[in-house]
């Protein structure tokens, strides 16, 4: 067996340069743990970037998608099949929307929702000169199309041009989106709560004043639901705690618990935009990825999942709030359940290293300042009670050779 080095050594070898990949090759987990090829053991509260709401290893799971592979993986949309047919069903119940597309990815599912907002509005008009609203410092993803919505510069330059027409408000300022509203407003396009951006959650005031912008200009209001989406603010989606509805909505991550799938929905008005030949997708909502999707909405509601987010969430912001009195260098805690951010007032970079390579802790950041918390929803409070402690002797460690240097 190679070790760990000759591993990494391979990978920068083959593998295209796009990541500054941490020094750790994770070989295999169950439930809230990962072990590397060392058989070291990890408690993971980054669950790969909010997708392993389930954890690692679901038996049931595991063997819905066994079975699945046994029995059919692909056929193309050119043909119906029964995994999806019954995906679509409990995401529709669930969400309370009428339509849905599966894609392979969140950053697909924002393609088809901007191509939603863009033939309503093309069937309506029949014209093409029509402006969207997005908000600074989002994140949608890395595609021409999602990226141009994406409002972080460093982002977007090196691929310009992209989409135009594309113009940006500041997020929880209605008075900065109503300044952008005009005859030519399409769609606003914004997530419920900011991940990437630093774990804002929309404000009522905020979130109900958009929608009613988009109703009075006859404009769709997209909200992003990947990160936020699939029970982890402790609704099923982020929105339902607020009294709103979207048009269109996106959700991927935590839907297939590891497997890629993703998918937008569509109701009311945007959901008869799209005509046959429209969009399209090779592998999107094939059976394989189908069957892992229906498995992981079964389990959310036999496990009361959102139930369990709400519970362990408030502790999660409990003991996180006790962190925060405990060290000077924490300026600000924002999130909800199982989404929630730390900001402090350096970068966090030498934290999340020291937290992974000492303390055997997964964590994640958004943005240069802000530790993010997105752990596995199956999470438990001796689990919150473990990062607390590994949290905390990262940080001290940290500023004790700041302070040596």
């Amino acid at each position: 067996m190679m070790n760990k080095q000759q591993y990494i050594d391979r990978a920068e070898h083959a593998l295209y340069k796009i990541y500054n990949r941490f020094p750790v090759v994770f070989d295999r987990g169950e439930g809230v743990r990962l072990y590397d090829t060392d058989g070291s053991e990890y408690l993971d509260f980054g669950a790969g970037i909010a997708v392993m709401g389930l954890g690692y290893g679901c038996r049931e799971l595991n063997e819905a998608v066994k079975d699945q592979v046994d029995k059919l993986c692909h056929t193309s949309n050119l043909f119906y099949n029964e995994p999806a047919i019954s995906a679509a069903e409990k995401l529709l119940a669930v969400s309370g929307m009428d339509k849905v597309f599966f894609t392979n990815s969140g950053t697909e599912a924002v393609e088809g929702a901007l191509k939603v907002a863009k033939r309503y509005t093309f069937n309506k008009e029949m014209g093409q000169d029509y402006e969207i609203i997005a908000m600074k410092h989002s994140f949608h993803g890395r595609s021409l199309g999602a990226l141009s919505v994406t409002g972080n510069d460093h982002y977007q330059e090196p691929f310009a041009p992209l989409i135009p027409n594309i113009r940006f408000a500041r997020f929880n300022d209605l008075d900065s989106v109503k300044a952008l509203f005009n005859e030519k407003t399409c769609a606003v396009i914004m997530e419920t709560i900011q991940g990437e951006g630093g774990i804002y959650p929309a404000t009522e005031e905020f979130i109900q004043g958009v929608r009613t912008l988009c109703d009075e200009h006859d404009a769709l209001l997209i909200l992003d639901e990947i990160q936020c989406g699939m029970g982890r603010s402790g609704e099923m989606f982020a929105w339902q705690a607020y009294g709103v509805k979207p048009d269109v909505m996106t959700v991927a991550k935590a839907l297939g618990n590891g497997v890629p799938i993703g998918a937008f929905l569509a109701c009311g008005r945007a959901s008869a935009a799209m005509e046959p030949g429209d969009h399209g997708t090779t592998y999107g909502g094939n059976p394989l990825v189908c069957a892992a999707a229906d498995k992981v909405l079964e389990l959310f509601e036999e496990k009361r999942i959102t139930e369990h987010v709400k519970e362990i969430g408030a502790y999660l912001w409990q003991e996180l709030e006790k962190l925060s009195a405990r060290c000077d260098g924490i300026t600000a805690h924002r999130g909800r359940g199982l989404i929630q951010g730390l900001e402090f007032s350096t970068p966090v970079g030498p934290v999340v290293s020291n937290a992974l390579l000492e303390q055997k802790l997964v964590l994640i950041s958004a943005g240069s300042q802000v530790i993010r918390f997105v752990p596995p929803l199956v999470i438990e409070k001796a689990d919150v009670d473990e990062m607390i402690g590994k949290l905390e002797r990262a940080i001290q460690e940290v500023k004790r050779s700041v302070a040596e240097a």
